[in-house]
């Protein structure tokens, strides 16, 4: 993903993060709208959660918290979707999440898959040999991911209210008041918590006073979608000229072209223009190759930074807000997604308050550390794309592990995130435990949640559960310990819905418990007696569920 572009003209300039205080004039309330702008039990809150940014970590975690009957209402400041188009992939991680929403299959029919993606300049990624469901990079454009998301968080109530640009936060411990700038004036608006997605130059984390270490941009690179004089003038993929190299990318209409900046301004955030692109495109290939006209021209950088922290006290970032990184392997749309799929359900049951705020402490821990190894891989390859003859051997090297049988699989896992996985304290140190549960096969008469639908029982598959209710989920194997293991998970039967697996679906063990992101949080070890089973999943289900509900009048005591 591009450090910060900058489309032409030059954007508005970023709001300035000063705190207004509490006696200021509240102007004007937002008046409410659905369920989603209405007021909360005390009738102060327009929502129970504001996201700011209107991209793809702030939609799909709109959708995540909508989607738990989290009351949530999404600010953009943009009155518009943008005219342009960042990227154009969803890698296999993405997919593997979003299906566990019921997206991906609308997803794929949007355009084409490629089993390989460029990981240095000598050698690309084997993503055949990964062990996921979707092997491939998906060619999508991010304008398209972002509508369809658009979609499904209207469809499941988000309140969007785009041209509405956040000023000022007043932070205390019960929740944020957070004044925006809107189309018809100034407005105040009240939440138990925020969610900063608005990009890397992000207003919620300056106003937050979230700091945001690393290292400054270094080399540039200028992107412009253009229509050229003569189509023909630049084949298709990799040109290289005297003066640099220039990569050339078919889009309906026009071409993407990407070059090296050679004298980029003191100003990074200084605007592009055509001028200077055409300048910058003529060194490159050492003859003039002239443009008609441009959709849109920018700059992006070499930096990477990652907050230091992901969450203080009700405000917490996701996506770019969170890390920047070179453009390697264009993950950035990816890594956004991934943390608001982390986030999303996490920050749903503290809002609905079963369960407590040091919930949101593992989505610091969990994601943070996704972001170094984030930032480390783009960095690494970033380096490895220059003409540093040092560095040959380390390129030989990567290109051989990237297409040998038993690296190659392995090596586009990391890349591309879907070796992921977070700790699971409670559990039996299974090979499933902290990443992504495949798609297990459940018994069609085997569901023990009387609030499912015919549909969602009739799948008989763990991805379409996730993709109904969003909420955890039990997977038992028929033995003697289940009636055991269901009972000790009853208490959390709103949370958590409890289903069977066909024979032999769950290897080495006899019970799994599964995050709403699909993680597995906890595995039953092999013959273990039943009570210590149940136990520990109790032990699970409070780390990553909250406390047990209470019991209803008349209800048996559990063990």
């Amino acid at each position: 993903m591009p450090d910060t572009p900058t489309p032409a003209p030059a954007p508005a300039p970023a709001a300035t993060p000063v705190p207004v205080p509490a006696q200021v004039p509240a102007a004007r309330r937002l008046p409410a709208a659905g369920a989603a702008g209405a007021a909360g039990p005390s009738g102060a809150a327009d929502a129970d959660v504001l996201v700011v940014g209107a991209g793809p970590a702030g939609l799909t975690l709109a959708c995540e918290l909508a989607l738990a009957r989290v009351r949530t209402v999404l600010l953009e400041r943009d009155p518009a979707p943008p005219g342009y188009c960042r990227g154009f992939n969803l890698n296999a991680r993405s997919l593997e999440l979003l299906e566990r929403r019921g997206l991906a299959e609308r997803l794929l029919a949007e355009g084409p898959t490629v089993a390989t993606t460029a990981f240095t300049a000598q050698a690309r990624l084997d993503l055949a040999a990964m062990r996921t469901r979707h092997p491939y990079v998906l060619g999508i454009a991010q304008t398209r991911v972002e509508e369809i998301l658009t979609e499904h968080a209207h469809h499941l109530g988000v309140r969007i209210l785009r041209g509405h640009r956040l000023n000022a936060l007043d932070l205390d411990d019960d929740g944020v008041h957070a004044h925006t700038d809107t189309p018809d004036g100034p407005a105040l608006l009240r939440a138990g918590w925020l969610a900063g997605c608005d990009g890397g130059r992000s207003t919620v984390r300056k106003l937050a006073a979230i700091a945001f270490p690393g290292t400054p941009a270094r080399r540039f690179t200028l992107l412009a979608d253009v229509v050229l004089t003569d189509p023909q003038a630049i084949p298709f993929g990799v040109n290289t000229g005297p003066g640099g190299t220039v990569f050339a990318i078919p889009r309906p209409g026009y071409v993407r072209l990407i070059t090296a900046d050679p004298h980029p301004p003191r100003d990074r955030h200084e605007p592009l223009t055509l001028p200077r692109f055409q300048q910058a495109l003529d060194h490159a290939l050492g003859h003039r190759v002239p443009i008609a006209r441009a959709h849109w021209l920018t700059r992006f950088g070499d930096a990477a930074r990652l907050a230091e922290r992901l969450r203080r006290g009700r405000v917490l970032l996701a996506g770019d807000a969170a890390h920047i990184h070179p453009p390697a392997g264009a993950i950035g749309v990816n890594a956004a997604i991934d943390d608001a799929m982390n986030l999303g359900w996490k920050l749903a049951l503290v809002a609905r308050g079963q369960a407590p705020e040091t919930l949101l402490d593992t989505y610091h821990t969990e994601r943070h550390a996704a972001g170094a190894r984030l930032l480390r891989n783009t960095r690494a390859q970033a380096l490895l794309a220059g003409d540093d003859e040092e560095l040959a051997p380390v390129r030989d090297l990567l290109a051989d592990l990237a297409q040998a049988k038993d690296t190659a699989g392995p090596l586009a896992e990391e890349i591309t995130g879907i070796a992921t996985r977070y700790p699971a304290p409670h559990g039996s140190g299974h090979p499933w435990e902290g990443a992504m549960v495949p798609d297990v096969p459940l018994h069609h008469d085997a569901f023990h949640d009387d609030t499912l639908h015919d549909d969602t029982l009739q799948h008989g598959a763990l991805i379409p559960l996730l993709a109904h209710t969003g909420a955890g989920a039990l997977l038992l194997e028929d033995t003697t310990a289940a009636d055991a293991l269901r009972t000790a998970a009853a208490p959390w039967a709103d949370r958590v819905s409890a289903a069977t697996v066909r024979p032999g679906a769950l290897p080495d063990t006899s019970a799994v418990l599964v995050r709403p992101d699909g993680h597995a949080a906890w595995t039953a070890p092999p013959n273990q007696a039943p009570q210590t089973a149940a136990e520990q999943l109790r032990a699970a289900l409070h780390l990553w569920f909250g406390p047990a509900a209470a019991p209803g009048p008349g209800a048996p005591d559990l063990p």
